[in-house]
């Protein structure tokens, strides 16, 4: 999956409405706090008196999210070591 359409679908899953992609980094880093929050406010409700149903469909949702943080962290990390691997590349050219 392409940066572009992981934020996208990140940005669907949230519900965001106003949200600027300014830089795929910036983008990619703010997505992640955002979904850190979601997943903490996921883990409060699971552990509220809900019924089975409830609970079962907020687990499901927490796992989905669980995913995309690895995921963004993976594209993030990704996206670190190029801009690393470039700026030692052109050090060793010099």
């Amino acid at each position: 999956m392409g940066i572009k359409k992981f934020i996208e679908s990140v940005v669907e899953l949230l519900e965001l409405d106003e949200f600027e992609n300014s830089g795929k980094k910036k983008s990619l880093k703010r997505l992640l706090e955002k979904l850190k929050a979601r997943k903490e406010i996921l883990n409060k409700a699971v552990k509220k008196k809900i019924t089975k149903k409830e609970k079962k469909e907020l687990k499901e949702e927490l796992a989905i999210v669980t995913v995309q943080i690895k995921k963004a962290e993976k594209i993030l990390d990704e996206l670190n070591n190029k801009k690393e691997a470039k700026v030692s590349k052109k050090i060793k050219d010099n």
